[in-house]
């Protein structure tokens, strides 16, 4: 016996092994999925109405499997069935043997056949014929046979328990009801039964309903987590090609300065080669003449050896001596010193956390003022108006004790002959390796005394650029304005111009009030984004007048003429003459740069950063520091934070000015240069927070309500 129930019993011990885990019975069916878990059928065909994806490991599949029937699985849940369904049947048969039989209440013998709820009796059928056949009993309430009717029984009243209470939710007999239940509702029992069946399917279908929605959002968190994780992997590879960039910069500096060394080598060799070489022809020289003396020496004749005579060549007259050659010439000590300063300053921030790195890296600052150095600018200080100062005198500036322009350790790599690299963000600013260099731009300071002496509004600094050589700047010639307002010029184009006194200077234009600001709409137009040279983080809206950035980088089609490293966007028209003035309304000034830039500026490197290049002009804010960029030297301004800024663009005069707009416009920068391409505006945008939006040119009825701003 023990051994035929072995088996069975080993059978029934794998009844978890061989349940479906998403309606936990044995299988039905069962099929296989790829990851190779199995479930039934019909239950992971209801569970795959939104994606395919495994309900156990929460494997995601891109198609729906093919499902096929695990045939061995299937066999052994089957058989597990019929013996649990044996098992179960046999459980019963003992239970319902365990149960007390109900003997009839008359007799005591035989067991019971119905119960008279009436009579509160149980009657086996011989006792129950008079229930049957005398129409007095025919009322009687019978049921199969109760085993316990005390259950029933009213313990106050002692009547039977037929009605229930539903306002106390418990059974009541008829005494009840008229006396403690007076005014209560109440119903049958079999009412009530029916009413809590129906109640208790109602919460049996919304837990059904609950659970497949719960497995639905399982499944979309599974997908979730996959999209996660396909994001970290993209970020992973944007971080692997910055880095990897920065390793091939590294690398070609490396190369560039292996290469200065191994000139310094070959020119040591050549030295030396040249030096002996002399030294062998000396020798052999030498060599002759102890040949010659020796002969002498052999001459037996007295008047022969004293007539003879002979000079010592002047080989033999100097003293060889090994000559010094190292490799410790300037190029080489220079492209040292570079590297040994670039690893400090590399090793300084890579010290610190990832967050704090990017505050380390603020723009117009060395490198050496991450050491904690005092702060150099690459500007000279504020001085009194005065002329424009020539190359010669920045150069003897910059040399001037105690107000070094680059620290002596960032000095130029002496084998590339280019300007210091100095850390701007997320790149290095400077012209690349090969690339030619650019003049530096000449500052002058203007006081805020200035307007009367100079016929010009105050700006805090103004950029002069020095002419090529032998050409020298011209006036500007006064335009029709000019004319109608006393031959005053508009803007100034050399500080060199001789002064005049405060007392004889025609007033300066004043761009301040509405009706100025009225005259620089005149010359008004309307510019649009060119989405050709968007990068591709920058997004375009509202007919390409508005800019802001992606999150995540857009699949813009790749474009020669589009930015591919800094976060620029250049304007579709550009202009070589004449006037023009537009507005941008600004929603954000931390992160936003502003300015214009020729048609051949750099666009697939760190180069083409707006004002660090000579193709570009820029005003900039980063945080609560405001300043103009231009050919990578950088002029601090006072802090301007205006939510709407004007341009204008004078291409015969050569400046471009920026106005703080409001009701009025305030200038408070101007760029003075003799522009020689036609030019783009040009827009930088380095904060997601920060959105730049074209304003239209305002209309006639606006002009006349000069308080209106333009329309956007």
């Amino acid at each position: 016996m023990a051994s035929a129930d072995a088996p069975e019993m080993s059978l029934l011990s794998l009844e978890d092994e061989l349940s479906c885990s998403i309606c936990l019975g044995v299988f039905d069916c069962p099929v296989t999925i790829p990851c190779g878990h199995n479930f039934c059928q019909d239950c992971l065909l209801s569970t795959w109405k939104d994606s395919y994806s495994c309900p156990q490991c929460r494997t995601v599949f891109a198609t729906r499997p093919e499902l096929k029937k695990n045939t061995v699985l299937s066999t052994v849940a089957e058989t597990l069935r019929a013996r649990s369904e044996a098992v179960t049947a046999d459980a019963q048969i003992k239970l319902q043997k365990k149960v007390e039989t109900i003997r009839c209440d008359t007799c005591m013998e035989a067991e019971a056949s119905h119960t008279c709820l009436t009579c509160m009796a149980s009657y086996c059928e011989e006792h129950l014929r008079p229930h049957r056949d005398n129409p007095v009993f025919r009322l009687h309430q019978l049921s199969r046979p109760v085993g316990d009717l005390a259950e029933r029984i009213c313990s106050d009243h002692h009547k039977l328990m037929e009605l229930f209470c539903s306002q106390h939710d418990r059974s009541i007999c008829s005494l009840c009801l008229q006396q403690d239940h007076k005014g209560c509702s109440f119903t049958s029992q079999e009412q009530q039964r029916s009413l809590k069946e129906s109640d208790f399917r109602g919460k049996l279908t919304s837990l059904n309903e609950k659970i497949l929605k719960t497995n639905t959002v399982l499944n979309q968190m599974s997908g979730a987590q996959s999209q996660l994780k396909e994001a970290a992997n993209e970020k992973k590879k944007a971080l692997a090609a910055v880095y990897q960039q920065i390793q091939d910069m590294l690398s070609q500096d490396e190369r560039e300065a292996q290469r200065e060394v191994d000139r310094e080598l070959e020119t040591g060799e050549k030295k030396l080669q040249e030096v002996m070489t002399m030294l062998s022809k000396n020798c052999e020289k030498m060599a002759k003449a102890r040949e010659t003396i020796t002969g002498l020496l052999g001459l037996s004749q007295n008047m022969s050896f004293l007539q003879a005579s002979f000079e010592l060549p002047k080989a033999a007259k100097t003293e060889p001596h090994v000559p010094r050659i190292n490799l410790d010439s300037g190029k080489v000590k220079a492209s040292q010193a570079f590297a040994s300063a670039l690893k400090e300053n590399l090793t300084e921030i890579l010290k610190q956390p990832f967050e704090a790195r990017s505050a380390l890296l603020k723009p117009g600052e060395k490198a050496s003022n991450l050491s904690g150095s005092p702060k150099t600018k690459s500007t000279p200080p504020k001085s009194k108006p005065e002329a424009v100062k020539t190359p010669q005198r920045n150069r003897a500036r910059s040399k001037s004790p105690g107000r070094p322009l680059i620290q002596p350790h960032l000095q130029p790599h002496a084998s590339f002959g280019q300007p210091p690299v100095v850390f701007m963000g997320p790149y290095f600013k400077g012209p690349l390796p090969g690339e030619r260099p650019q003049p530096p731009a000449v500052f002058t300071a203007v006081e805020p005394g200035a307007p009367q002496e100079y016929g010009m509004p105050w700006n805090p600094f103004q950029i002069k650029v020095p002419p090529p050589p032998g050409q020298r700047i011209k006036p500007p010639k006064p335009t029709g304005e000019d004319k109608t307002s006393g031959g005053r010029n508009r803007f100034r184009t050399s500080a060199a111009e001789p002064r005049k006194k405060a007392e004889t200077a025609d007033a300066p234009s004043d761009f301040s009030s509405a009706e100025k600001r009225s005259e620089l709409l005149k010359h008004g137009v309307m510019l649009t984004f060119d989405p050709d040279t968007a990068h591709q983080r920058v997004m375009l809206t509202d007919a390409f007048t508005r800019a802001s950035l992606f999150k995540e980088q857009a699949r813009y089609p790749d474009r020669p003429q589009r930015f591919d490293v800094c976060t620029q966007v250049l304007a579709t028209e550009s202009f070589s003459q004449g006037r023009h003035y537009w507005e941008l309304q600004l929603s954000s000034l931390s992160f936003v740069g502003i300015g214009l830039a020729y048609g051949s500026i750099d666009r697939k490197g760190p180069a083409s950063r707006l004002g660090r290049n000579a193709q570009s002009w820029c005003v900039e804010w980063f945080n609560d520091r405001t300043s103009a960029w231009h050919n990578g030297s950088e002029t601090l301004l006072a802090s301007v934070t205006p939510k709407r800024v004007g341009v204008l663009l004078d291409c015969q005069e050569g400046t471009a000015t920026f106005f703080r707009v409001a009701d009025r416009a305030y200038p408070f920068h101007t760029f003075v240069f003799p522009f020689t391409e036609p030019v783009y505006p040009a827009f930088w945008i380095f904060s997601s927070d920060s959105v730049i939006s074209i304003c239209k040119p305002q209309s006639e009825r606006t002009e006349r309500h000069p308080g209106r701003p333009l329309l956007l």
